[in-house]
């Protein structure tokens, strides 16, 4: 059996690609991990790997200090290792010896910040755009779509206009790992969009575009995640809402909110905003603890009262 350890990691990206139908940005980010702990590692033969090598490379990611002086996060340490441990994984399935996964945790990370907003923050943004010229119209859709749908970003730039059922509602996208998950459209969000493509007059494809000043000289109009990030801030600032960074996740984080706060179950949760693991979704759950305290006072010991 091949030993060579980077044959071997050329062979498990190649079987990301193929077999696990990893997207490109994926396969990009563990090849860069995956590099990282080769050139650390510094061995040829994966025989030659072992545990106190791992755990020193794990002492190197916790050690690393950028060029602002900065650690990397847990979350990114973790990362490194995650890469590293489902290769480690590959390896055992193609009946290579080597440290096994098992033996190689993951670092307790800090929580995620979740940045959500209140209420009238969401209403000031969503009714920030004003007036009926098209851009104008687009961005009303783009906030109404991001938080009807809590979809990424990402995914929202990759919408096309033939693909939107704004009778139903309802539509299927591709997210992370190429998973299909259904999302839904509040009628607000069916009826800004109705307005927005309604003044739509050209033939391109994509949902949310630019609209320049010479059409004809542009080919591709397509919304990058950029500038989502961009207009949706605009619009924070002109709503008003100080000491939050609110960027298209913020939606994504307000809506998964909301629907906990009024009662909806995680698991439901989890299966609209495509999370693979509800763990992942729990991270909402404490951002509705506020509501914890009336409970406790409403029903906690009532019998000496």
């Amino acid at each position: 059996m091949e030993a060579n350890i980077k044959k071997l990691k050329i062979q498990y990206l190649e079987y990301l690609e193929i077999e696990k139908n990893r997207s490109a940005k994926t396969l990009e980010n563990y090849g860069r991990y995956l590099e990282r702990f080769l050139s650390f590692a510094k061995v040829n033969d994966i025989r030659d790997l072992g545990e106190e090598k791992i755990r020193q490379y794990r002492l190197y990611l916790n050690r690393i200090i950028d060029a602002n002086g900065e650690p990397l996060k847990k979350v990114t340490q973790n990362y490194h290792v995650i890469a590293l441990r489902n290769f480690l994984k590959y390896l055992a399935k193609i009946g290579v010896k080597t440290v096994p996964a098992e033996r190689v945790e993951l670092g307790k990370q800090e929580d995620r910040e979740v940045t959500f907003l209140e209420e009238g923050e969401l209403k000031r943004l969503l009714d920030s755009p004003k007036g009926d010229k098209l851009d104008t119209l687009r961005d009303r859709a783009i906030l109404a779509t991001l938080f009807s749908t809590g979809m990424r970003v990402s995914e929202l730039c990759s919408l096309d206009r033939d693909k939107i059922d704004l009778k139903r509602g309802e539509f299927s996208i591709r997210g992370k790992g190429s998973k299909i998950r259904l999302v839904f459209l509040s009628y607000e969000a069916k009826n800004h969009l109705n307005k927005y493509l309604g003044g739509r007059s050209d033939a391109d494809e994509a949902l949310f575009i630019r609209f320049p000043k010479n059409q004809g000289k542009e080919s591709n109009l397509r919304l990058t995640p950029r500038t989502i990030q961009r207009i949706v801030a605009k619009h924070a600032v002109r709503a008003g809402i100080v000491g939050k960074h609110v960027s298209p996740h913020s939606l994504r984080h307000s809506m998964a909110t909301d629907l906990l706060r009024n009662g909806a179950d995680i698991r439901s949760v989890q299966a609209m905003l495509g999370h693979a693991n509800v763990t992942t979704t729990q991270i909402y759950t404490h951002v509705t603890d506020k509501q914890l305290r009336e409970v406790h006072e409403k029903f906690h010991n009532k019998k000496q009262n």
